[in-house]
């Protein structure tokens, strides 16, 4: 009895949007709510000493953006949410994807100047496919912007969601007023002052009476009323089931930085968002409730504390429960593992626990185990599907600056690679290392922590590549592959996994190569 309440009482979603929309800015605040933290940071720290506490690299401080997701929870109204807060950058896109496979609702964020940005399409676009469900919660009122009608439709034309607001402006920027929130009708006054404590909800059940002008004035009112009843006509009421089927999507208006518009959010997500929803594996669908574990490896952090070295694996949990000290198969390895020290995040701190829930999140020591997508399970032999790696777009060289700490260099490629930061291929002509990755401030990212964590210098060769593609030949012992490796021998290369990849020049050469080898298949993602 009481493991079914505990999946009904967890909540697991992720934050995304284009950078700078106010991601973390807006994961700080709901920590604040849920009493996780005191005082809340802002990511840009020319105002705040304190700076955001879900950014913990030194890099991400530095350069007010986030670079790796982080995780976090927190108690609210008897509650337990997990949140993942996702980079909105588009050079770490990858983690972000990675990411999306371990929630089960999101919050998407949209920058009310600049609408929607072509990141959040994309990133959109892989929920959709999935049938997320979605919550839009639309930023940064106090500053001047588009109309929120306007704003409302390039949602529904560029993300293309139906969307239904469950809040509403009373004007933008200067004029600013407040929130008119139709989920619970009431109305929230904006004082422009963050330090005041923005408890005053004053409730208005009916938009027609004379309260209403004397709190925000006749002219304010009188539009009010006029977009209210606009919105009532044009989008459909609030239905929870087609949200939770990923057909309908909810909109909220405020400001994350002043606070303002979070709560109301944070209210409605507890009441709507979906608890742990089933996951598919390679052989059968897994529901929540069933008793034996299973869960996979979504991300790898390493050397999260510098002065430990130490690499931890985060496990989303899909069924039963996964208890401290308990041995658990390993699926890829085929081998029995237990944990000692599991553990659970809780806001900044992070804590030991001994039995965990579907929909929470564990970190795991780990040695060397784990790759990302690996199964744990209690002993059935299963695998989840979907998360894959992608061709890289931006191809060098690595070199070792140091020949005295080549071991180093090794040692932190190795573990950097675990952690999907970017992709390793060794050429199969000289064994040189070529370092893939999706954006091009990854190179600047690995070099940091390869001085900084690993002690090891490197320096970059530019190399032209167009894209990697994964080679998969019916047949190796014809003459046909045969060939092939003779002719493209200073073009292919191994993966970590030690699969063979060939390295393009140009999208022409890819193109003759397909066809003077049909029955070589080559593949842009890892995963087939």
């Amino acid at each position: 009895m009481k493991f079914t309440e505990e999946i009904k009482r967890r909540r697991t979603f992720g934050i995304i949007s284009h950078p700078d929309a106010g991601k973390t800015t807006l994961t700080e605040k709901l920590l604040l709510f849920g009493g996780a933290i005191q005082e809340a940071g802002a990511v840009k720290s020319n105002k705040i000493k304190k700076g955001a506490t879900s950014d913990f690299m030194e890099i991400e401080r530095q350069r007010g953006i986030s670079v790796a997701t982080s995780v976090l929870a927190f108690e609210y109204q008897g509650v337990k949410i997990n949140i993942l807060d996702t980079p909105g950058h588009k050079d770490f896109a990858e983690d972000t994807f990675r990411t999306l496979t371990a929630v089960d609702s999101v919050i998407v964020v949209i920058d009310v100047a600049k609408g929607v940005e072509e990141q959040t399409e994309k990133l959109v676009s892989v929920c959709r496919m999935r049938n997320i469900p979605m919550i839009v919660f639309i930023n940064k009122l106090d500053r001047e912007g588009k109309d929120a009608f306007e704003l409302l439709d390039e949602v529904e034309q560029k993300l293309g969601l139906k969307v239904t607001p469950l809040s509403f402006p009373i004007g933008m920027g200067y004029d600013f007023k407040g929130i008119y929130n139709l989920w619970e009708k009431n109305i929230n006054l904006f004082s422009g002052d963050s330090r005041k404590n923005i408890e005053e909800t004053i409730e208005i059940s009916d938009l027609s009476s004379s309260e209403l002008n004397t709190l925000i004035g006749d002219t304010a009112a009188k539009t009010l009323r006029e977009e209210i009843e606009l919105v009532d006509g044009i989008y459909p009421s609030f239905d929870k089931e087609a949200y939770q089927n990923g057909n309908l999507q909810p909109v909220f208006f405020g400001s994350a930085l002043n606070n303002f518009g979070v709560r109301e959010l944070l209210d409605c997500f507890v009441s709507i968002a979906p608890t742990p929803r089933p996951k598919e594996s390679d052989i059968r669908i897994v529901k929540p409730d069933e008793k034996d574990f299973t869960g996979f490896v979504f991300k790898i952090h390493a050397n999260m504390d510098p002065k430990h070295r130490d690499r931890l694996a985060f496990i989303k949990i899909v069924s039963g429960t996964f208890e401290r000290n308990v041995p658990y198969l390993h699926t890829r390895h085929n081998k029995k593992l237990k944990f000692s020290s599991p553990n659970a995040f809780f806001a900044e701190k992070k804590e030991i626990v001994d039995i965990s829930y579907p929909g929470d999140i564990v970190g795991l020591h780990d040695t060397g185990n784990f790759k990302i997508g690996d199964t744990l399970t209690t002993g059935e032999q299963l695998n989840y599907r979907g998360i894959p790696s992608f061709s890289p777009e931006h191809f060098r060289y690595i070199n070792n600056a140091d020949p005295m700490k080549s071991k180093q260099l090794a040692k932190g490629i190795d573990q950097l690679m675990d952690e999907g930061v970017a992709q390793l291929f060794t050429l199969e002509l000289n064994g040189r290392k070529v370092i893939g990755t999706v954006g091009a401030l990854q190179y600047e990212v690995i070099q940091y922590r390869l001085e900084h964590e690993y002690g090891a210098k490197c320096t970059y060769e530019n190399l032209n590549v167009h894209k990697a593609c994964w080679v998969d030949a019916e047949d190796e012992t014809n003459d046909e592959f045969k060939d092939f490796k003779r002719v493209k021998s200073k073009f292919l290369a191994k993966d970590k996994q030690g699969q063979l990849v060939f390295l393009a020049d140009s999208s022409f050469s890819l193109q003759m190569t397909q066809q003077k080898y049909p029955s070589i298949t080559f593949h842009f993602t890892s995963e087939f």
